[in-house]
């Protein structure tokens, strides 16, 4: 295992949830593009395995949606990279957050913990995107891995708007500039 010397992230949002499979078909649903377009909203990862590799999430179209390096690369038991959203220009001025996933063998099955940690008091609208997104994630990997097949959602799904004014207005006072200079 190998870690890198990160800036403090306090976990804001966490989800467990409990898959029957096992912890290496897990990791290769993290981790592989073939598994993530099946169940995150067509997008497939991209991940350089090491610490201090890139970690990229491509949209459909080849655009990048996410992007970050990785912090740990822990197989088969833990994933943590940094998330800096691009594909929205607001939200590229955003400090990045942290995004862990541990695997733990339950027995026949698998307790996946899910981890969205954060540099800065983050409001809670800005948080509402993730909150919104992850359940239905989550929900998809453990279908697309228990059944094979992905959850079908057929309501456009998009940032919700308070969201988006909560990070123009961050933007606008930069508070985790505050935070650091606390820190």
């Amino acid at each position: 295992m190998t870690t890198m010397t990160e800036p403090t992230f306090v976990p804001k949002t966490v989800y467990v949830i409990y898959i029957a499979s096992t912890p290496e078909k897990v990791w290769d649903a993290l981790t592989s593009a073939e598994f993530t377009r099946k169940y995150f909203f067509g997008r497939s990862v991209e991940v350089e395995p090491k610490v201090g590799g890139s970690f990229i999430l491509r949209m459909e179209d080849g655009r990048v949606d996410i992007k970050g390096r990785v912090v740990e690369y822990d197989p088969p038991r833990r994933l943590s990279v940094t998330w800096g959203v691009d594909w929205i220009e607001e939200f590229r001025e955003l400090p990045e957050s942290l995004v862990t996933y541990d695997i733990e063998p339950m027995g026949g099955s698998v307790k996946l913990t899910m981890t969205e940690a954060h540099q800065w008091d983050v409001p809670n609208a800005i948080l509402a995107g993730g909150r919104q997104g992850w359940p239905l994630i989550l929900s998809g990997l453990k279908s697309v891995l228990e059944t094979g097949k992905p959850i079908v959602v057929t309501v456009k799904m998009g940032p919700p708007k308070e969201m988006m004014e909560a990070v123009k207005a961050a933007i606008a006072t930069k508070p985790w500039k505050a935070s650091a200079a606390r820190r």
